[in-house]
């Protein structure tokens, strides 16, 4: 009867919750409160696939969600993208019938990398996919190593680890397991040997402390590495972006499957690599896998065009607090040949939280915007002033820099007649200000 009253509780709670547009994390919050070990109690399908990691965990579960809906397969998933326990829990209730037993082939989950050891503490993931692992919301997050340590906790003997071999730090967590799946990229054209970035961290060894050599560098610490004292090193991949050709937006997946980028960004290429190896392992034929994920648009809202007069755009939805994901957009606009307008807006750093910390606006390589690619550059919001600060330590020259706190005078600015494609970068929390405005 505990069981039944509480999936009920929580179902007319989520369905009331969808009806006036409230999340999703509600409904599982008081779900464990009325039965705290609920998650134990219901009866789970046969496959549950995890997804965590610093960056990407939204975009790489859409891509899997429609991957499986598109092959038939009935899947349940946080779409809301509430990855915390009690959103999790919220999830897993509502798709449960009142006896208790989840109502589709597969459950689906994205999770929060630093809470996932207390959402796997009652669930365990038959494949568990660990993207990477960047410095993040360092108020919150602390180093990655730290977060590193705290996933460590959720992961099971019996479950299947789907890591990132490029990843030094995510590749450790495959030491001395027998059930993983390795996934990432060849050489590529774009490839450097040294670290392009504002800091490495991937000069020493996760695992020794040493120094660490790399052949290639994808982007960042994400490459072909290995330890100069321990032999620590990249592990041989099973599913492989062999080559890539961002100029035309395409990739080859695993010598023989070419997919059509939709978004001409290496970033991106590793969630529809971690898609692909999911689907493939779940038993997708991989022919059907490269033509569901050929031109795929996301939907979650991390990439939006737009468009201002006669001028043409692109909002890249960027994390506050994540210079990794910062540099990744950037790096995307500055390879636009046509030529661009690019513009940043920082106006709350957190959603969640009220630090104005912005010392990670110092991470960021916004020395890539000085090239003949990039026009004007526009920072706006309650930030702008110490977005301009940090601007003053490159080399751009300030007559292509506009600063306005109001993101409608920013708007105004970009509403000409002027052809160049715009280029907006900024995070879930202030995305909308601009949005709104279309």
């Amino acid at each position: 009867m505990k069981l039944f009253l509480t999936i009920l509780i929580c179902r007319l709670l989520h369905f009331i919750g969808k009806m006036i547009g409230k999340g999703s994390s509600l409904p599982g919050k008081i779900a464990l409160r009325l039965c705290p070990d609920i998650l134990d109690r219901v009866k789970l399908p046969e496959y549950i696939i995890a997804v965590t990691g610093s960056n990407g965990k939204t975009s790489t579960v859409e891509m899997i969600a429609h991957i499986l809906t598109e092959n038939g397969k009935s899947i349940a998933w946080n779409k809301e993208g509430s990855n915390q326990i009690e959103g999790v829990t919220t999830l897993v209730l509502a798709n449960s019938t009142l006896t208790g037993k989840v109502k589709c082939d597969i459950l689906l989950i994205e999770s929060d990398e630093r809470f996932a050891r207390y959402t796997f503490k009652h669930i365990t993931p038959t494949h568990y996919v660990i993207t990477n692992l960047y410095r993040d919301q360092l108020t919150r997050n602390g180093h990655p190593e730290w977060v590193a340590d705290a996933i460590k906790e959720s992961i099971k003997d019996n479950t299947e680890l789907i890591l990132n071999a490029d990843d030094p730090l995510v590749s450790l967590f495959g030491e001395g397991k027998n059930k993983v799946i390795w996934f990432g990229a060849d050489e590529l054209d774009t490839d450097t040997t040294e670290c392009t970035g504002k800091y490495d961290d991937g000069a020493y060894c996760p695992k020794c402390k040493k120094f660490m050599r790399y052949s290639s560098r994808h982007y960042a610490d994400i490459g072909h590495f290995k330890c100069t004292t321990c032999g620590y090193e990249r592990h041989n991949t099973d599913y492989t972006v062999n080559s890539v050709d961002l100029e035309n937006g395409t990739a080859v997946i695993n010598g023989k499957y070419n997919i059509s980028l939709a978004l001409k960004s290496l970033y991106n290429i590793y969630n529809i690599l971690a898609a692909f190896t999911v689907a493939s392992v779940v038993g997708i034929d991989e022919e059907k896998i490269a033509e569901n994920l050929s031109d795929y648009v996301m939907k979650n809202g991390r990439v939006v065009n737009f468009t201002i007069g006669n001028r043409k755009g692109t909002l890249l939805t960027s994390k506050h607090e994540n210079s990794i994901s910062y540099d990744q957009s950037v790096r995307l606009a500055v390879s636009d040949k046509g030529g661009c307008d690019v513009v940043f807006i920082v106006d709350a750093v957190s959603r969640k939280y009220f630090t104005s910390d912005v010392s990670w606006l110092w991470d960021i390589n916004f020395d890539m915007l000085k090239c003949e690619n990039v026009h004007n550059i526009i920072l706006s919001g309650k930030y702008c002033n110490d977005l301009a600060v940090r601007f003053s330590y490159t080399d751009i020259p300030e007559s292509r820099i506009k600063i306005y706190e109001d993101v409608k005078k920013a708007y105004d600015f970009l509403n000409c007649d002027r052809k160049e494609h715009i280029y907006v970068i900024t995070c879930f929390s202030d995305k909308n200000k601009f949005l709104n405005l279309l």
